[in-house]
């Protein structure tokens, strides 16, 4: 369908695992699915099973196209490029049964919110509501708008007002019964598949049907021992394979079974405890100071509570949650609490660990998105519907199968030539030729090098949900890589404190110090702003809010109550600790939290000393953003560069700010605004951290560069600490030289502007403007990549392909950063701790997770080791698996070709080969080769270059074409030299005995040819270096082979095989020295020609070939641009008639 069909017949359904999904309507005919089932008979079930693999034939014979609102069979397409189709059918829910209470009011809305999707979607009449089921999500039909909406979630329209009003104070009975029908129970439930329907799955895979096809042919030609042991061994596969579904089926089903079965404390007009299946969006339950594993994301609108998110980032941090506030602003709730929406909402799956009751009552919630569509089950949904991997090895392994089809036509059409001619029966020996070219085990060939590559991973500590992407491991050229917890150590350490008076920096008080911190607003600020919460007696939170603490010798004394003249309020107490210098104050009471954003980069605390009035707040932050909400004269004029020192030494710097806050009398905290709060403040000084390179990182990096494998830093600190830890780490080199970008959104008058500016320690370096490529580095901060997406995106390829630092990243900037490297066609690794790097690990080829859980379910591998190590391993392992992959196809696709040219050649004067010479051929050699050509380990040195990514690539293409030239040139010379020979007997080929047709001195020439041509194949093609080691190392494989030439004695030939023929010694010389030179010259070819890196690279430049990826177009441009790279100028974005910003003209400004 074309895109401009998509009126009433289509339309875009969001919300897919994929991405969006185009959706189509088609109503069922009669009489067209009367022809349909007529078919499915006549065809005996073959219809049936073509209508199974693609459900858009299905749905096309049996159904009109018509209006989504008509259909009673929708078909949905995914929007990328597989464009893969699902069937659908429409449901009808019935709300009849509820009639009396809600048809009370027929004109009325039927919930009470009158925006929500539900009262638009309902006929009236027959109180019946459209819907279907997409990939666990329901979506219904909404009338007025005339498309599928979306139910499982509150309106994202509801401003903070609305739900307050709304939903606090819990729905009606009745509504409550509507909602639990429309939407479904709340539940995240993975059934565990049958093992019938796994079975039937796996059994109908095309490849397992074409094998039925082959099996059945060969029994009827009474192959019975080969068929048997195909059997066995497909019987074998497939039991491994469904057994290994149904467990995987089995653990996602127990990892998400509790969560379904939690008791929550629901109100309606009487609060009752229900079981948290029955809990719809818009209910409001009490968070009773119990731990409770959230059981749907909702959002706190009284009290405040810490939860455990590790389930959803890998990290065990207690984050602090506030509750939503109570404004009459008309923005949506989330446009109003900005990017920073998600401290007020409590994401199922995560635990509650401790609340804090107002003194209104308990802490209470308002349920948002139940079953799967909230943060879990979105999680779930992405193992269950992976994300499907474009890689060009299946698609070509595929087109494969086809060409050796072509072929296997071929000998089909030549097979009914010589049996016609001779007037002998025909159809079984030219099906039989047809299914020899095709070698069935090719899928199952291609996935043995992963198994084995998982395995030894697995023995590494590194462990993967997603095995086909190993072998996109062996193609990675860039890795991102996070900097706190992955390049450099997790925790922080106190290095110093600037405090600043009188707007002068003072003295730098460095830890640790034999004296204590002496009492003052500095102190006052380590002890008070922070997040740290008290578990089973132990202080947790932040590492870096940790060790700011630890450096006051204060005390945390979680269970006071601080007497703030009304009500005791549950709150956070820290006190002096014996250790402490002396305080005028018993301790601080820290009252209310604007909790830490990664979009805000900033917390502040409300905290009053304990027995006074007067309530201070304690910023602590970004030293950028903090100095921003300060007072200016409290700002010391050489901030700026006092900043810049320690930054550009690496150390982590955060500001402190403190004002005095006016607020009378019996407060109620939660009411304050943060941004009238937040204003006005009195600059404290700077703290101090030191950040250590982790002492894996260096020599990782060095080994990845040597690869010629690019690695980038994108961080949420500072950009000049992230750019000196580049240079520590050899991201940067010494003697290259580092531009910063800072680009501006447009103000006022003023378009968009974007600067180029030489950092200070590259200053020496500005003798030669204009050096080579990989001498200059681009760092940006994460405001200007968002500008430069915005206005100056045809500049964005220029900067990626020589960018290297990218810091103050927000996690949405971070996966988009991914993308637009892949958009260049980097193969894109992505290393980080998981925590706010879930959607660039999953967005990458291969993420992978530092996370001490065995699987973190945010990317395909994580790491039990805790540093960079695993990515080279990783890297190592997938470019092994991708050669094995394409060593195994080969071996396949000739294994294959060898065989049809000897059956081809005995077709000839009407013969072929005995039952046990294909089982020998079949079985003891191309099976055991499959199964231990892999097994070679992976080479420890990484090669400077990548392996080939295409099957389809003149290399691996020649070897093919040469070998099946060699062995037809060898073939064809025994069986021609063998009827020379002085002994030779021409037998009666003719005669009706089945044992005539194979005993021939053709076959015994022939046979033992074409078994060894297969053995030397499988040698030549198990290249060792630069990707694997030697095939001396593979003890397993060469046991295979040692074993076949046991069995291989000229004596016991007849003894074995009562299907040859006893022939001279000097024939059987002859027969080796063939397949001695066939080796020779095939070991020649393969390893001296085309396995020939520098060859290749001189044709390449003889024929002036050049690399088609983005990347290096880009490179190849920049490098003849005498203008590039732009250094201590500024552009201007061009603003063109159809308001998209150009920078067509790189204006110089006048900083030059």
């Amino acid at each position: 369908f074309q895109q401009s069909a998509l009126s009433s017949h289509g339309a875009i359904l969001l919300g897919g695992r994929q991405g969006s999904l185009e959706i189509f309507g088609y109503k069922t005919q009669g009489w067209r699915r009367a022809l349909c089932i007529a078919g499915y008979i006549l065809s005996c079930g073959a219809l049936l099973l073509l209508f199974y693999w693609k459900p858009e034939w299905d749905v096309w014979a049996n159904c009109i196209r018509c209006s989504l609102e008509e259909a009673d069979i929708v078909l949905l397409r995914t929007t990328d490029e597989f464009q893969r189709y699902t069937r659908k059918k429409v449901t009808w829910i019935d709300l009849s049964t509820l009639a009396p209470p809600v048809g009370s009011n027929s004109d009325g809305p039927l919930v009470a919110d009158k925006d929500s999707v539900i009262n638009r979607a309902m006929m009236k009449q027959q109180l019946k509501v459209r819907s279907i089921q997409v990939q666990k999500i329901r979506y219904i039909w909404d009338f007025p708008v005339k498309e599928f909406k979306k139910v499982g979630s509150l309106e994202d329209s509801n401003t903070c007002h609305s739900i307050h009003h709304k939903f606090g104070a819990g729905l009606t009975r009745e509504e409550q019964k509507i909602r639990q029908l429309v939407c479904g129970p709340n539940a995240i439930e993975v059934e565990i598949r049958p093992i019938w329907k796994l079975l039937f799955k796996e059994i109908l895979n095309p490849f397992y049907v074409f094998q039925a096809f082959t099996l059945t042919l060969w029994l009827s030609q009474g192959y019975t021992e080969y068929s048997v042991a195909i059997i066995i061994l497909s019987i074998v596969s497939v039991g491994l394979t469904v057994y290994d579904l149904r467990q995987q089926s089995t653990k996602l089903h127990n990892l998400v079974e509790e969560h379904n079965k939690v008791q929550v404390t629901v109100c309606t007009k009487s609060c009752k405890e229900l079981e948290s299946r029955y809990l719809v969006p818009g209910d409001m339950f009490l968070l009773d100071g119990k731990k409770l594993s959230l059981p749907c994301d909702a959002v706190l609108i009284d009290g405040s509570c810490v939860v455990n998110e590790g389930m959803l980032t890998g990290e065990s941090i207690p984050v602090t949650k506030t509750p939503l506030p109570l404004t009459e602003s008309p923005m949506p709730w989330k446009t109003h609490s900005m990017e920073d929406y998600r401290r007020h909402v409590l994401f199922c799956g995560t635990e509650v660990i401790q609340t804090k009751p107002t003194g209104r009552g308990p802490a209470r919630a308002v349920v948002l998105q139940t079953g799967f569509n909230t943060a879990k089950g979105d999680l779930v949904r992405s193992i269950l519907y992976p994300k499907p991997v474009n890689f060009k090895l299946y698609r070509d392994a595929f087109k494969f199968i086809i060409g050796l089809s072509a072929i296997g036509v071929f000998g089909l059409i030549y097979t009914v030539c010589v049996f016609v001619s001779h007037k002998v029966n025909v159809v079984a020996m030219a099906l039989l030729l047809l299914t020899v070219a095709v070698p069935p085990t090719i899928p199952a060939a291609l996935t043995t090098g992963t198994v084995y590559a998982q395995r030894r991973l697995k023995k590494k500590k590194i462990f993967c949900i997603s095995p086909q992407r190993i072998n996109i491991c062996g193609q990675i050229n860039l890795v991102c890589f996070d900097k706190t917890g992955t390049l450099t150590e997790d925790g922080l350490d106190l290095w110093g404190i600037i405090p600043s008076e009188g707007s002068r920096f003072q003295e730098i008080r460095k830890f640790p110090s034999s004296t204590p911190l002496p009492w003052g607003l500095v102190c006052g600020a380590m002890a008070s702003c922070h997040s740290l919460v008290v578990l089973d007696k132990k202080i947790q939170g932040d590492p870096l809010d940790l060790k700011m603490f630890e450096g006051t010798h204060w005390e945390m004394d979680d269970s006071s109550t601080a007497q703030d003249g009304a009500s005791a309020l549950n709150t956070c107490v820290v006190r002096p600790g014996p250790k402490a210098s002396s305080a005028p104050v018993e301790g601080i009471a820290i009252l209310h939290q604007f909790p830490f954003s990664s979009g805000l980069q900033r917390m502040s605390v409300v905290s009053q000393k304990i027995g006074e009035e007067q309530y201070d707040l304690y910023m602590k932050g970004a030293p950028e953003i903090v100095s921003s909400f300060c007072r200016q004269e409290t700002v010391p004029a050489n901030f700026l560069e006092e900043l810049k020192m320690y930054t550009s030494q690496g150390f982590r710097v955060i500001a402190l700010a403190h004002k005095v806050l006016n607020l009378g009398k019996d407060v109620d905290m939660s009411c304050l605004e943060r941004d009238e709060a937040e204003s006005g403040l009195t600059f404290l000084g700077l703290l101090v951290m030191e950040n250590r390179l982790k002492q894996e990182t260096k020599p990782v990096l060095r080994e990845l560069a040597a690869a010629r494998i690019r690695s980038v830093m994108v961080t949420g600190d500072n950009l000049q600490t992230a750019v000196t830890v580049a240079r520590n780490a050899g991201m940067i080199h010494t003697g290259s030289k580092v531009i910063l970008i800072e680009a501006n959104e447009p103000e006022g008058s003023s378009p968009a502007s974007i600067a180029w500016r030489l950092a200070e320690e590259s200053k020496t370096n500005t003798a030669a403007p204009h050096v080579k490529t990989c001498n200059y580095h681009f760092a940006m901060n994460g405001k200007s990549y968002q500008v430069i997406i915005k206005h100056f995106y045809s500049l964005l390829p220029k900067i990626l392909v020589n960018a290297t630092v990218f810091a103050r990243m927000s996690p949405g900037q971070k996966s988009s950063l991914v993308e637009e490297f892949q958009k260049l066609n980097y193969y894109v690794g992505m290393c980080g701790d998981g925590a706010n790097d879930c959607g660039a690990l999953k967005m990458a080829h291969a993420g992978i997770s530092l996370s001490e859980q065995e699987a973190s379910v945010a990317s395909p591998f994580t790491s039990q080791i805790p540093n960079i190590q695993c990515v080279p391993e990783l890297i190592r392992e997938g470019r092994a698996a991708l050669v094995s992959s394409f060593a195994v196809v080969k071996y396949l696709t000739l294994y294959g070709l060898i065989q049809f040219v000897g059956t081809a050649l005995l077709f000839w004067q009407l013969q072929i080969f005995g039952i046990h010479q294909y089982l020998i051929q079949d079985v003891a050699i191309t099976l055991l080769v499959c199964l231990t050509m892999s097994l070679t380990e992976a080479y420890p040195k990484l090669a400077p270059y990548r392996p080939p990514g295409q099957l389809l690539s003149p290399p691996l293409l020649l070897s093919i074409i040469l070998n099946v030239c060699f062995t037809i040139i060898m073939q064809t010379c025994g069986f021609l030299l063998v009827k020379k020979q002085p002994w030779y007997v021409a037998l009666a080929s003719q005669s009706s005995g089945a044992q005539s047709s194979v005993l021939s001195y053709e076959d015994t020439t022939l046979w033992p040819l074409s078994s060894i041509n297969c053995i030397i194949v499988a040698f030549v093609f198990s290249k060792g270096k630069p990707f694997r080691k030697p095939i001396y190392t593979n003890c397993e494989s060469l046991g295979t082979d040692a074993s076949l030439g046991k069995a291989f004695k000229p004596n016991c030939c007849s003894h074995l095989f009562q299907q040859f023929l006893c022939t001279p010694v000097i024939w059987r010389v002859y027969i080796l020295l063939m397949l001695v030179l066939t080796f020779c010259v095939s070991f020649f070819t393969e390893d001296v020609i085309l396995q020939n890196k520098h060859l290749w690279l001189l044709l390449k430049a003889w024929f002036g070939y050049q690399s088609k990826s983005q990347y290096r177009k880009w490179q190849r441009m920049l490098q003849r641009d005498p203008n590039w790279p732009p250094v201590n100028r500024k552009d201007f974005a061009v603003k063109s008639t159809d308001e998209i910003y150009i920078n067509p003209t790189y204006e110089h400004s006048n900083e030059d």
